[in-house]
């Protein structure tokens, strides 16, 4: 036992050298994966609009591809089935395990969720690939680790760095990945974590421009910066992306409930709802299908009616809650970064008809639109800001993304909505059990890191009078540069970094009072 734990101390110290090598390693691994993952995807997207357009020739055309999409919701069931850790986006999941409440099989995730995704978009159905992108990645650093017999506590932080891979893979967005892997993953902002996912991300974008190339994810004209006197608008606007933000995550927890209600045995019944929803939508409202990519830039580069926008924003809405709450393997990210852009689209047109707005502004109200929306419900505001500036390749609406990200995050915190991955979290754990036992019951020590935040219990007070969770060993405490052997008169500071070993089984109970305990006001 002693061998254990002074083993696991002595390895973490040289954690911030070791990661930035395995940092490097799992970006290459996570990276490629990602990368084929959404070339799969594109071309499923291009195949998609071409049966659609050769199926609406005839009726008997017509019958096929309904027969076709019933036989691809049958083989997502039984992935579904085969492996149920691959359901929605999968960043919940990637969450549950680094705080240690879920374990997932990292090989059989990624091969059912790749093979479950490029089904979903072949079928149409409107999901994000960046969730997947995010999971996929996660799994990927942490077959890094198996295969290196690296122990727990290392392999959370290579999880993390795959995380952070996935998603600069998937948007072309590598700043995105590291901040989106430290605040809304990990939520610890520690050196060896950001060294580690920051090299990560790096690797995995850079094999990403070899590949794909440079072009960002959107392509779209701003003129200039919107000017301060349109600022009322943004707050305006920033105020209605928060209430519908929180009505996005009370609606999409609402379409899973109703899902749930469905008694059946599997998933192919349920899965089968929104691949025949598409089937339908497919020669009636095409533009409804898929991620909606496409959508922004046809909002952005022509002049799109106020009744169009309406209309897709509508169905976007209703269709991407249809085919997530079903359970099907693919996101929410990328769908909602459409909604909110429609939802300034719409703002906009609005502006310019009844409140004077230049026309030249549009294009960026429906920018600032994605990050304010982003920011209400996953409530990672900083995440959001930088995608969005990753995304389009312009940096003169820093400001106003900025006052719009807060404004809604304000809002949908006030009214009592929770951050949308922490809820399906919840959700997932509820209707899979305790799966945090690994597959071969080897229990191990694991060591977590706590920043202490202002206002907190331990904040300004010794560690003896503090009432520490059971089960749990302070280790160190680091103070910027210096580390501190924590000791009982040891008086703790906010801005310390808390640095605690446990046991495996005990990880979830403890993080979960340690976050508690350390929260500020």
């Amino acid at each position: 036992m002693k061998k254990d734990i002074s083993g696991t101390i002595k390895r973490a110290d040289r954690f911030r050298v070791i990661l930035v090598g395995e940092g490097i390693l799992v970006g290459a691994v996570a990276g490629v994966t990602v990368i084929l993952y959404r070339i799969a995807l594109e071309n499923a997207g291009r195949w998609l609009t071409s049966i659609i357009d050769f199926a609406s020739r005839s009726l008997f055309y017509m019958v096929g591809w309904f027969a076709v999409l019933v036989l691809m919701a049958f083989v997502v069931g039984k992935l579904l089935s085969y492996e149920p850790l691959i359901s929605g986006s999968g960043i919940p999941q990637v969450e549950g395990e680094v705080v240690g409440k879920l374990q997932q099989n990292w090989w059989r995730v990624l091969s059912a969720k790749f093979a479950g995704g490029f089904l979903c978009m072949l079928g149409g159905l409107a999901l994000g690939r960046e969730g997947p992108s995010i999971q996929l990645g996660a799994m990927a650093g942490k077959g890094v680790s198996r295969k290196l017999d690296r122990g727990k506590t290392e392999e959370h932080f290579l999880i993390t760095c795959g995380a952070s891979a996935g998603l600069a893979a998937a948007f072309h967005a590598p700043l995105a990945g590291v901040m989106f892997s430290l605040e809304e993953i990990h939520k610890n902002f520690s050196v060896s974590v950001l060294t580690s996912v920051m090299t990560a991300s790096l690797t995995a974008d850079i094999l990403s421009t070899l590949v794909l190339g440079t072009d960002s994810v959107f392509r779209f004209e701003i003129v200039d910066s919107i000017p301060i006197r349109y600022y009322w608008m943004i707050v305006l606007l920033g105020i209605i992306l928060g209430v519908l933000g929180a009505f996005y995550n009370w609606f999409t927890l609402k379409a899973q409930a109703l899902y749930g209600k469905i008694k059946t045995e599997g998933h192919t019944v349920k899965i089968m709802i929104p691949f025949l929803c598409a089937g339908a939508l497919g020669f009636t409202a095409p533009e409804l299908l898929g991620s909606g990519h496409d959508l922004i830039e046809q909002l952005t580069n022509t002049d799109m009616v106020l009744g169009t926008i309406v209309f897709i924003l509508v169905g976007r809405f209703l269709f991407s809650a249809l085919s997530f709450g079903s359970g099907a393997p693919g996101g929410i990210f990328f769908p909602l970064l459409v909604i909110g852009g429609f939802i300034g689209g719409a703002f906009a047109k609005t502006g310019v008809e009844f409140f004077g707005l230049d026309p030249i502004y549009v294009n960026n109200f429906v920018l600032i639109s994605m990050a304010g929306y982003f920011s209400a419900i996953v409530r990672a505001p900083l995440t959001g800001i930088i995608l969005i500036f990753e995304m389009t390749g312009n940096m003169s609406h820093m400001l106003s993304l900025s006052t719009i990200s807060v404004v809604a995050y304000i809002v949908a915190t006030l009214l009592g909505s929770r951050p949308i991955y922490e809820s399906l979290l919840e959700r997932l754990i509820e209707k899979n059990g305790d799966t945090s036992q690994d597959d071969n019951n080897v229990k191990q020590k694991i060591l977590s890191n706590f920043v202490v935040k202002k206002g907190s219990k331990p904040d300004g007070c010794l560690i003896k009078d503090v009432h520490w969770p059971d089960n749990c060993l302070l280790v160190a405490i680091q103070r910027g540069a210096r580390e501190l052997i924590p000791k009982g008169k040891t008086k703790l500071i906010a801005g310390d970094i808390i640095v605690t070993m446990t046991d495996e089984r005990d990880m979830a109970a403890v993080h979960e009072k340690m976050e508690e305990l350390c929260r500020g006001f």
